[in-house]
C-alpha cells in the first residue's frame, strides 16, 4: 500500500471530497508508476482518477461500523510521534 494514501473512514467529520480526490490520484500514481501522465496519456490518467474517486465515494458512503469515529486531531497527533520515534526530531 502507498504510504501516502491515508485512511479515509469513520472520521469525524467524514471525509471531504478534497481528500478522496487525493487519496485517489495518489492510488492511481502507484499503478500507473509516474507522478505525471504525458500528453498522450493524460486523458486516461484524468479519468482513471475520476473513476476511482466515485469508486472510493461510493466505498466510503455505503460502510457501517459500531466502532466510535476517530478524531482527525488525535490521530494527527499520533502519526507525528511516530515519526518522530521513527525519524527523530525535526531540525530547526
Amino acid at each position: 500500500m502507498c504510504r501516502n494514501i491515508k485512511t479515509l473512514f469513520n472520521f469525524d467529520p467524514p471525509a471531504t471530497d478534497e481528500e478522496i480526490q487525493a487519496a485517489s490520484l495518489q492510488f492511481v500514481r502507484k499503478l500507473a508508476g509516474f507522478n505525471a501522465p504525458s500528453k498522450a496519456n493524460e486523458e486516461a490518467f484524468r479519468l482513471a482518477v475520476e473513476e476511482v474517486a466515485a469508486a472510493a465515494d461510493k466505498l466510503l458512503k455505503s460502510l457501517v461500523t459500531n466502532a466510535p469515529s476517530r478524531n482527525r486531531e488525535v490521530e494527527i497527533q499520533r502519526a507525528r510521534a511516530r515519526s518522530v520515534k521513527r525519524f527523530g526530531p525535526k531540525p530547526q
